[in-house]
């Protein structure tokens, strides 16, 4: 990928970065040395780049329809959210769900995964829309996916599940 790097005098703080055609354009102030500007041509490069990931994950209606089927399948069509997305990896988490605001979040690493662990994670995160903690119902709701244990022994594999 061809970076080029633009230090600006009127730029004092911030540092950004952007795609133009195919370089990516990163501007910096004047003031850094040159190991600070390999760092955060390095950081802001990788940021970047995440980004224009999740945007391509997200553009695809794979997670939306994975949903609307396993609702249709195992909550009877009942089940109602505001989004589902992949996020940028956090805590190590394969996904959440915040009942309250009905937003469902997919940890941008399971698009790796197979699509049967896809759909556990999907499973999983929609039935906390019924039922927000680890309960034994909970496990008996999701255990309703028939790879639900395949799929968190993966996850297990992987350190992505206790």
């Amino acid at each position: 990928m061809k970076v080029e790097v633009v230090r600006s005098p009127r730029r004092r703080k911030t540092i950004q970065a952007e795609r133009r055609g195919r370089k990516v354009v990163v501007l910096l102030p004047v003031d850094l040395t040159r190991s600070e500007e390999r760092r955060w041509v390095r950081t802001m490069v990788e940021r970047l780049t995440q980004r224009e990931r999740l945007d391509r994950l997200n553009a695809s209606p794979e997670l939306e329809r994975r949903a609307r089927d396993l609702n249709e399948r195992y909550f009877g069509g009942r089940l109602r959210w505001r989004s589902i997305r992949y996020v940028k990896e956090a805590r190590g988490q394969y996904g959440s769900c915040t009942p309250e605001d009905r937003t469902i979040r997919v940890s941008e690493r399971v698009a790796e995964f197979p699509s049967w662990v896809r759909t556990y994670v999907v499973m999983h995160e929609l039935a906390h829309l019924r039922i927000p903690e680890h309960s034994p119902h909970f496990w008996k709701v999701v255990r309703r996916y028939p790879m639900a244990e395949r799929a968190r022994g993966y996850l297990i594999a992987k350190g992505l599940d206790a």
